[in-house]
């Protein structure tokens, strides 16, 4: 197993301080949260590609939150549809090679049923993995907790779409998953997982704690993948504390 190891920056973080503990903590990549100040607007993707440059790190980045790709009114679902565009076209100007997106929606559950949301969702993220694929970027969809798109919505995904998967193996504790049904979920679509989000928790509720600080068998999860698989595994701690992330590295190497 060939894995290149990140970090998801965090609210409040600068982008080139970022980079440089990544370098410093001798990470392949960082994943640029696109949201605050660090939304692709307020970004230029030149001195973003250039500081990634300098630091020898590969990018990927993390589109918006709360954007309803499945939203049953059509104006709202498509403009989530041409943010999300517009930040993937940020993506590839940076020279991201992947983009993760939640798949989800906030439509009042007393006034629609499950299908129409969950067609919904697939549709938009059909047209994005395409959208992204001209950009050369890789859509990476995340399980997120909610009641709208599963882990069990997943395989729909994966026969109506060409996207990836993000692994969230916290939002996967939150739905009900224990570190054997995580692993062997990932066993069963390793081949559509690229990307994990690796947040540690030790119940289920969405902690994102250093990593090795909960109680997920990571062992076990990382066991379930083919030898020959090669994605990339994002810490996703909630924290602005840099010594966290370096603790965290830490147990990952280790682990590895």
């Amino acid at each position: 197993m060939h894995v290149r190891t990140g970090f998801v920056t965090q609210v409040g973080m600068e982008y080139e301080r970022a980079f440089a503990v990544a370098t410093d903590l001798g990470l392949d990549y960082v994943e640029l949260m696109l949201d605050g100040a660090n939304a692709y607007r307020n970004l230029d993707p030149e001195a973003v590609r250039s500081a990634a440059a300098e630091h020898d790190l590969d990018l990927a980045v993390h589109l918006p939150f709360t954007l309803d790709v499945g939203s049953p009114h059509d104006h709202v679902r498509e403009g989530a549809r041409r943010e999300l565009e517009a930040a993937i076209d940020a993506a590839g100007a940076f020279d991201a090679e992947k983009a993760v997106v939640h798949a989800g929606s906030n439509a009042w559950q007393p006034a629609w049923d499950g299908e129409t949301v969950r067609a919904n969702v697939v549709e938009t993220l059909a047209a994005l993995s395409s959208f992204a694929d001209e950009r050369d970027v890789e859509l990476c969809v995340e399980n997120v907790p909610g009641n709208w798109f599963g882990l069990d919505d997943f395989d729909r995904l994966f026969a109506e779409t060409g996207a990836s998967m993000t692994l969230d193996t916290g939002h996967a504790r939150i739905a009900g998953l224990d570190s054997a049904e995580t692993a062997a979920f990932v066993a069963d679509h390793a081949d559509r997982i690229s990307h994990f989000h690796l947040n540690d928790t030790r119940r289920a509720r969405d902690e994102h704690l250093p990593f090795g600080s909960g109680t997920i068998d990571f062992a076990e999860i990382f066991g379930a993948l083919p030898d020959d698989w090669t994605g990339t595994l994002s810490l996703e701690v909630f924290t602005l504390e840099y010594d966290y992330l370096e603790t965290s590295v830490r147990h990952l190497d280790e682990l590895l």
